[in-house]
């Protein structure tokens, strides 16, 4: 059969169009596989406190507030370098409702929620490492970014305790919130002070998110943490710790001075105005 120059013109354009669209669509295809556009978790990071809210304990030298901030922006880099999706609650000195952050955390699918704080004390020597988690879904996470941040500072290891923290218990996602050291501590605020001490702080939580689908029940706490091996860790359980009741006939300046008491040996998630919203 012969064909016609004009008929040849027509195959060999067909053929060019084909050559186009067949790598475009290899190339879509690629774009869409997990294992070649890197994480897709997203990450919602909480700075906590901010704005008027200032952090800790009055009369504190070191605002947890710009702490925790500096923290979350370093633990954004890192994550982003490494293929996360980040969302920040905050990204700048301005207050947010918990129950604003928790709906932003809540707002995302496929998404874990790291809430950084420095914990305060009226005792100096206070100091250690604490991270918090409620839901049985987050220990995982607890554990590997707890396993990492207090093995890599040079403080006390307090251990992971499970707790009611309102944006702990609202949030329908993995959440954990994880105290980095004593700001009223001598030795561990002048750390929280050293550029390149956050810095570590946040390349360690980043490797705690990154190692949490790694953590185990079997492994030895004193092992050498693996890209396998992560050891679940102990927990103490203070959801379940009641007060006794008070007696009603007592005056309103005991009652007054034992409110203010109280308030002030609570671990420092927000100011008053937060944790009258984690109350409710």
């Amino acid at each position: 059969m012969k064909i016609s120059f004009s008929q040849l013109r027509l195959i060999i354009a067909g053929f060019s169009v084909a050559s186009m669209v067949c790598p475009a669509s290899r190339a879509a295809q690629t774009s869409r596989d997990p294992q070649t556009s890197g994480p897709s978790t997203t990450v919602v990071i909480d700075a906590g406190h901010g704005g008027f809210d200032r952090g800790g304990i009055p009369g504190q030298r070191i605002p947890e507030k710009e702490m925790t901030l500096d923290v979350a922006q370093r633990l954004k880099g890192v994550l982003t370098a490494a293929g996360y999706r980040v969302v920040m609650t905050r990204d700048s000195d301005v207050f947010v409702p918990l129950a604003t952050r928790v709906a932003i955390a809540n707002s995302y699918r496929n998404a874990i929620f790291v809430c950084i704080h420095f914990n305060s004390a009226k005792r100096m020597g206070a100091g250690g490492i604490e991270t918090y988690f409620y839901s049985r879904d987050s220990l995982p996470l607890a554990s590997a970014v707890h396993y990492f941040v207090a093995g890599g500072a040079p403080s006390a290891n307090r251990g992971v305790r499970r707790r009611g923290f309102y944006v702990l218990r609202k949030t329908g996602i993995p959440a954990v919130l994880v105290e980095c050291g004593f700001l009223t501590n001598p030795t561990e605020g002048a750390y929280a002070e050293s550029t390149s001490y956050r810095q570590k702080l946040a390349t360690e939580i980043a490797a705690g998110i990154r190692g949490r689908s790694s953590v185990t029940s079997t492994s030895s706490r004193t092992g050498v943490a693996t890209d396998d091996s992560i050891p679940l860790q102990s927990y103490i359980d203070q959801t379940k710790v009641s007060s006794s009741k008070r007696s009603h006939k007592r005056s309103s300046r005991t009652k007054s001075s034992k409110k203010k008491k109280s308030s002030k040996t609570l671990d420092s998630e927000a100011s008053a105005t937060a944790r009258k919203q984690e109350a409710e």
